[in-house]
């Protein structure tokens, strides 16, 4: 696969994290319709939650994107850039689950959060030292 094939893969998971977003954003705007809290969370548990559920995301997908596109721009495997992308998305979707209440068990957190910090922890060391050999 080219350099040019793998940021295809690239495009599907920010693709995906959009659709993510997308779902929280909207379970917020549906718990903002029927509590009137339109500003703020108006010490609305259920917004409370699904609000930081989203702040969450916005942490840690954005960070996670830009080391896929590295990674890929770098000449990562293609399956590798997969296995990146969807560890990464499929931690985000569980994360989301448990946020949005979709999926309420504290499993889906956890699991959700193990599957975002795994990529994230592996591509940074495998772009230190990718970057560490290349200078050196």
């Amino acid at each position: 696969m080219t350099s040019s094939s793998t940021l295809h893969i690239v495009a599907l998971y920010v693709g995906l994290n959009g659709l993510i977003l997308f779902w929280l954003a909207l379970a917020i705007s549906r718990i903002r319709t029927r509590t009137g809290v339109w500003i703020g969370d108006g010490g609305v548990e259920e917004l409370i939650r699904a609000m930081r559920g989203q702040a969450n995301f916005t942490e840690f997908v954005p960070f996670g994107l830009l080391m896929l596109l590295l990674m890929a721009a770098l000449g990562l495997p293609w399956y590798l850039v997969h296995v990146f992308g969807a560890t990464l998305t499929v931690g985000r979707i569980a994360h989301a689950a448990h946020f949005t209440g979709a999926y309420d068990a504290l499993i889906a957190r956890q699991v959700g959060a193990m599957l975002t910090f795994l990529p994230i922890t592996l591509g940074s060391v495998g772009l230190i030292f990718h970057a560490l050999t290349a200078m050196g």
